[in-house]
């Protein structure tokens, strides 16, 4: 069965305080690194094998909306690469995102960088 890597990542939405992220622009000001806006996130890579790239999406996704992220507070985003080593098809190499709000897994970009 093809091997992937599975890259979520999940931050605070916008408007949820988020007190680690405002006191390291703090700190990068102060050494005059100036900026307009500072978020944290958490990066979390899961290997998995799955019959194509799309269900270990769908994985990966459920994963994320069952565990890694709480749909009240965080937005995230999913991504699914071949492994080195596998034999899955690639799509260019690039993984296949989405980005969700933790309900569907719908796209919810809106156009507010993240």
């Amino acid at each position: 069965m093809p091997e992937y890597t599975a890259t979520v990542t999940v931050r605070l939405k916008r408007g949820v305080l988020d007190p680690e992220a405002a006191t390291t622009q703090r700190a990068l000001e102060r050494l005059e690194f100036h900026l307009e806006d500072l978020r944290m996130a958490d990066l979390f890579e899961v290997d998995l094998s799955a019959p194509d790239r799309e269900q270990a999406h769908d994985r990966a996704t459920a994963m994320t909306e069952g565990l890694l992220a709480n749909p009240t507070v965080h937005d995230y985003e999913v991504s699914v690469a071949e492994r080195e080593g596998g034999d899955a098809a690639t799509d260019g190499g690039r993984p296949a995102a989405s980005e969700g709000d933790g309900d569907t897994g719908a796209d919810t970009d809106d156009g507010e960088d993240r």
